[in-house]
């Protein structure tokens, strides 16, 4: 989406409203979007690698310190529920598994070649994931008739909102669903990762032109905005230049929360992830007692029924 070809409609399909504002939120000409320093990257992986190094020292030989977007947020936010779910196995449940195929649809719509019919892709990528061997296929190969039910209505129910509020995506805008990120730094100990729902345009030179999208169902959570700054810093790391906008896509709402990357915003999350690092050796060190917070989280939180903040928390809202 770098050209003013993309503010007009294509000839092909007349956009909805929602789909032109889609357009017009992300589309950039070439002369609006910013440059960076050609040392950016270096700067930033000096400050990170300054603030961390004396951390990563401290753990075991052959330990590394894995950081994602869930960690970071777990680790600023609720430290009980983290240490709690790194001594348990990961189990798949409906509103788990549901991010998972909507992606893969929007990935799989992308690139169809055939009229797109939501229920087909939904059934498609369900029939892909039950025929692999990854845990959600294996999930999805022992869940109960009325879990599959439950999974198969919410995706489709996503999947149709996302294809009325997005128009159709052109090579041109480079698009690509489910992009993984990944930096190493401090000698390969410290691995920075995430995934991107969406991503559109490429950087020329040193001038930023990507965007970054992450789609959502459900409400406004600032832990969003947090996440796709994180994916920012990544990709800073990785190639040197950062996206030019973040966006969190609330497909019930077709509401945008999008975001302007600087590089005040990129040391903020340097900081952000530096602080991350230290309260998980602080908790592995026994340095501190963990925190509890209560947000929305708690719905899911094995711990709600014995946690008392949780549960409080929980009692007090009157419906979701």
């Amino acid at each position: 989406m770098n050209t003013p070809e993309t503010t007009s409609s294509p000839p092909e399909q007349q956009l909805n409203p929602a789909q032109q504002a889609v357009v017009e939120q992300l589309g950039a000409r070439l002369e609006e979007r910013p440059l960076f320093a050609e040392d950016l990257r270096h700067h930033l992986r000096s400050a990170l690698e300054t603030a961390v190094e004396p951390l990563i020292e401290t753990l075991p030989p052959g330990q590394d310190l894995f950081l994602a977007k869930h960690q970071l947020g777990q680790l600023h936010g609720c430290q009980t529920r983290y240490l709690h779910e790194q001594e348990q196995e990961f189990v798949w449940a409906v509103n788990i598994a549901r991010g998972s195929i909507v992606h893969k649809a929007v990935e799989l719509a992308i690139n169809w070649r055939r009229e797109i019919e939501p229920p087909v892709i939904i059934d498609e990528v369900l029939a892909r994931y039950e025929q692999d061997s990854s845990s959600l296929g294996d999930w999805l190969q022992g869940c109960t008739e009325v879990e599959r039910a439950e999974l198969r209505s919410e995706s489709l129910d996503a999947f149709t909102k996302y294809l009325e509020c997005w128009p159709p995506l052109r090579p041109a805008w480079r698009p690509v669903s489910e992009s993984r990120l990944r930096s190493e730094l401090c000698g390969g100990r410290l691995i920075l990762s995430g995934r991107a729902d969406l991503t559109l345009g490429v950087a020329e030179g040193h001038r930023a032109g990507k965007v970054i999208i992450d789609l959502k169902t459900g409400n406004f959570s600032p832990l969003h905005t947090e996440d796709l700054r994180f994916y920012a810093l990544i990709e800073a790391l990785r190639i040197g230049v950062p996206p030019r906008l973040l966006a969190s896509y609330y497909l019930d709402s077709a509401h945008f929360v999008p975001e302007a990357v600087t590089e005040d915003l990129l040391m903020a999350t340097v900081a952000r992830v530096a602080d991350a690092a230290a309260i998980y050796m602080d908790l592995i060190h026994h340095k501190i007692a963990p925190t509890t917070s209560a947000g929305p989280q708690c719905r899911w939180c094995d711990l709600a029924e014995t946690c008392e903040t949780g549960r409080s928390f929980l009692e007090e809202q009157p419906s979701w």
